[in-house]
């Protein structure tokens, strides 16, 4: 469960593992995040509360207050905690049950299983004498229920939708043999590359800056599994491909590299929204079902069909 950052786990290391965070899962191998049980005192990487959309402060500082050696469930959390199902809810969908050994799938479904965890799609049900005197712990024992596994890509598409990134795996490294083909190379290949040499990158929009004393030139920031690179957009470029630039969450840029020592940048000859490749990450990867899956990121750009939770990266954009 991520730490809040009210404060954070460095300021109390006393309190490190008592709850986990949104668990980071990278393609190079887990990171262990938040309370096993065990003696294991290895450090952890925890995200702020403030980071889940919809939580909030008042709620994170309920959870801070009671979670004293750890919580026993979920059930055990909300007794302990007082939190309101809507607030266990923003929790379960941040996948911030791990230490509790639920994943997002199986927390979502522990809250909705809880007295109130989603007051407003119960249906009253009278009470009836026969369970006046039985023991609430067993009427509220249910039984296990195996829960389809969420793969890397949905649980990277929830992330963003949560907490606007995910510590498992940036969205490029699973796109990235589709991308391959197309000649979009990785950000990190660019010190490789020589000044004039013709190169195609790709990633999340980070940034998008037109400085007032830069003659309408547009600076933009990509970001993929490698790091970041920045394109240069000239003015008659921007004119031409003004949609892909404004509209964009994964741009890819065409152009030629300029390099000045260790500072690079894409001089752009052609944008292209490659938006709707993101929506490939929330299909099984098992069973990706390639006949509704478009062979270019060109053709998937006009096909697809928005659905479910978007990656939505934070950027910082000119108005």
């Amino acid at each position: 469960m991520p730490s809040s950052s009210w404060p954070t786990k460095a300021d109390h290391p006393e309190e490190e593992g008592l709850i986990g965070c949104a668990d980071a899962h990278p393609l190079g191998g887990p990171i262990k995040l938040g309370h096993d049980n065990s003696n294991n005192r290895s450090f952890a990487l925890r995200l702020g509360f403030r980071q889940i959309d919809g939580f909030r402060k008042e709620d994170a500082e309920k959870l801070i207050a009671a979670r004293g050696r750890g919580f026993e469930g979920v059930r055990h959390l909300k007794r302990a905690s007082g939190l309101s199902g809507a607030a266990l809810s923003c929790l379960a969908h941040a996948d911030a049950f791990r230490s509790l050994g639920l994943d997002r799938r199986q927390g979502l479904w522990a809250v909705k299983g809880l007295d109130g965890g989603n007051e407003a799609s119960r249906t009253s049900v009278p009470e009836l004498p026969l369970f006046t005197k039985a023991d609430p712990e067993l009427l509220h024992r249910e039984p296990k229920v195996q829960l389809p596994e969420m793969h890397l890509g949905e649980h990277i598409v929830h992330d963003y939708a949560t907490l606007r990134l995910s510590l498992k795996a940036h969205p490029l490294a699973l796109l990235r043999t589709r991308l391959a083909p197309h000649g979009i190379v990785p950000n990190a290949k660019l010190a490789e590359m020589k000044d004039g040499a013709r190169i195609s990158v790709s990633g999340l929009v980070l940034v998008r800056q037109r400085p007032g004393t830069a003659k309408d030139v547009i600076f933009v920031t990509l970001e993929d599994e490698t790091g970041i690179s920045n394109a240069i957009i000239w003015p008659s470029v921007f004119e031409k491909f003004r949609r892909a630039l404004l509209g964009a969450k994964l741009l890819a840029v065409h152009g030629k590299l300029q390099r000045q020592g260790l500072v690079m940048h894409v001089i752009a000859e052609r944008l292209e929204d490659l938006s709707g490749e993101l929506d490939l990450l929330l299909l099984d990867e098992q069973n990706p079902e390639p006949e509704n899956i478009p062979e270019t990121p060109e053709a998937n750009v006009k096909t697809r069909k928005r659905r479910g939770p978007q990656i939505a990266p934070r950027s910082r954009n000119f108005h």
